[in-house]
Formats: C-alpha cells, structure tokens, sequence
C-alpha cells in the first residue's frame, strides 16, 4: 500500500476515530492525542495484514483510550470544582441521514450522559460507546478490547444498568431546547429574575466548571430561587462587551460567550416539559481552546475549521514518523 493511500485511508476513517475517542476521555485535546497515535500505529502496521481498515483502526483508539482514561484518573480526582466534559462542536449534516442514528449519537455525546460515564471504569465504558454509540456487535468488541465475548456482555448490562439509573431524562426536541435557549439567553443577560422564574424548573441545577482558573460557582448551586439570583448577580457583573453566539454542542444548542472576541465561556441547557432542569456553564479557560475563532468577521467557525486535529499529512509534514 502506497504511502498516499495509506494516509487517504486513515482519513477517511478519521472522524469516526476522534468519535469514539471523544467518548471515551471526554476532552478533546485527549481525544487528539489518542487518534495522532492510532495514526502513528497505523504508519507502522503491515497493512497487507490488515483486512478491515476501520476495524482496525477502532480497535487501535479503543485501546489507547481505555489505556489514557486509567491515567487521568489521579487527574480528575484532584479537580477544583464540578468537572464536566470538554464542549465539543458538532454537526452531523448529510453524513448521518437517518433520524434514529443521529438521535443516539446525539444521546451519546451529551454533557449529561458523559459526565454519568465519568462514573464507569475504562473497560466499561469502552463497552458502553462501542455498543450504544457505534452499534458494534459483543464478537467484535471482545476482540477490539482484547476480552472474552461473555465477559464483554457483563460489562456492556452493568454498564447499562449504570447510566439508565443515573442518566437524567430530559426532552431532546432541538427546536423547543432553541427557543428556551434564546429566551434564557435574553432574560439572564438583562439581568431579568422574573422571566428567568418564569423559565426554570424549581429544582432546577446549575453546574459551572471552571477548574480554578476562572469565576464559576465551585459546588453545583440547586432550585430556582438560588439559581436565578446567582444568574442576576453574574448579569450585574458582567463585562459590558460580551457577545453571544449559537452553535450545536455535544448533540444540542449551546451558547458560546465571547470576551473582546475569545471564548469566554459555553452554556447549555437541559429541558424538561417546557421548563429548564439543568444549567451547564464551561469557562475553564483550557476547555474552550478548540472554539477559538479563526475569522476576522466574527463569524463561528464550521466543524471542520473548528476541529483540533490536523490531518495526518498536516501531522506527517510537521514531524517525522516514529514508531511508538
């Protein structure tokens, strides 16, 4: 296999790579590392050997990512505040037409039920994407993770079993969670406690991560009353040159926040029979480095001026291939 067709290959299974990878860590700068060394391994791989790319391909990041996600645990653990997952821009378009599939990638990559399989071990939650998300049947993921196809089922009904009982449930009607986001967006900014009650279940949960490094509640503030002061408070004290820009996060609307036009932060809502039953607010400063704006006009980046990871000839070009 040439060198050209070997990296076309790689590419052309490359997003579903930082998909799965995504997933599995949760951040997307970690998600990068794992698919540059799926590359690195690909590079090296008798190819002639090889008779799934793809399978191949998810068999590598699998493990890599099960390997990178028993590293970061000491990471989390020591974590200032409420940890929630890097935002992740996304945009299915015309390469997932059927409305059930995109409707489970959606599920699958939400801010809610990442941070329930924050909970799961490496293994666990390995078996958990590649079922739920990716659809892959127990005979392959046994032999992607290296496990006995029984053993395989055990992890994949407890794991199950994990996130049905602490996933919350919410609508997932884009168009409602659009329009309670605009008019969140415009009563919180005007600092309008009425209208924000008004939009709020009460016992509505704001989680803002922060990680220390900027201003953001550092415990989970609960019902509505103490959610919609905390929000008045934050519009008082604002900076008078924010702007705000819609864009699809992990499957659904979000808000990003900009400051002299840099990310300030990402906000998203979950929604409940018209009323908002969670708040998510990312400002960790590291966590918003992939929204840089790359544009002089102001406008949102697409996915792909957005997404972190360099093509493999971009990476190949920057540096030499080695074998890990």
């Amino acid at each position: 296999m040439s060198t050209d067709i070997v990296t076309d290959v790689f590419e052309e299974h490359r997003p579903v790579l930082l998909e799965v990878a995504y997933r599995m860590l949760g951040r997307v700068a970690d998600a990068e590392d794992v698919v540059q060394e799926a590359w690195l391994r690909w590079t090296a791989a008798d190819h002639a050997e090889v008779r799934d790319p793809r399978g191949y391909l998810v068999r590598v990041t699998s493990r890599l990512a099960v390997d990178r996600l028993r590293r970061l645990k000491a990471r989390k653990e020591a974590y200032v505040g409420p940890w929630l997952p890097e935002p992740y821009v996304t945009d299915f378009g015309d390469t997932v037409p059927d409305t059930a599939e995109r409707a489970v990638l959606a599920d699958t990559v939400s801010l809610a039920v990442l941070v329930v399989l924050e909970s799961l071990s490496p293994l666990e939650r390995a078996v958990f994407v590649l079922r739920e998300a990716f659809g892959y049947p127990y005979a392959d993921i046994a032999s992607m993770l290296d496990r006995g196809e029984p053993a395989v089922r055990q992890l994949a009904g407890r794991a199950r079993r994990h996130v049905d009982e602490r996933r919350p449930r919410y609508d997932v009607d884009p168009a409602e969670r659009r329009d309670l986001t605009e008019r969140f967006l415009a009563a919180a900014s005007e600092g309008d406690l009425e209208g924000l009650m008004a939009l709020l279940a009460p016992d509505v949960r704001l989680v803002g991560d922060s990680g220390g490094k900027s201003r953001a509640p550092l415990r989970v503030v609960e019902s509505a009353d103490k959610v919609g002061r905390f929000l008045v408070g934050a519009a008082d004290k604002g900076a008078p040159d924010v702007s705000f820009r819609f864009l699809e996060v992990n499957g659904g609307p979000a808000v990003l926040a900009l400051g002299d036009g840099r990310p300030d932060s990402v906000f998203q809502l979950e929604v409940l029979e018209g009323r908002i039953q969670s708040i998510y607010v990312i400002r960790n400063p590291d966590k918003l480095r992939s929204l840089e704006l790359g544009r002089g006009d102001g406008s949102l980046p697409s996915r792909q001026e957005n997404s972190p990871v360099r093509t493999p000839r971009e990476r190949s070009a920057a540096r030499p291939t080695r074998r890990p």
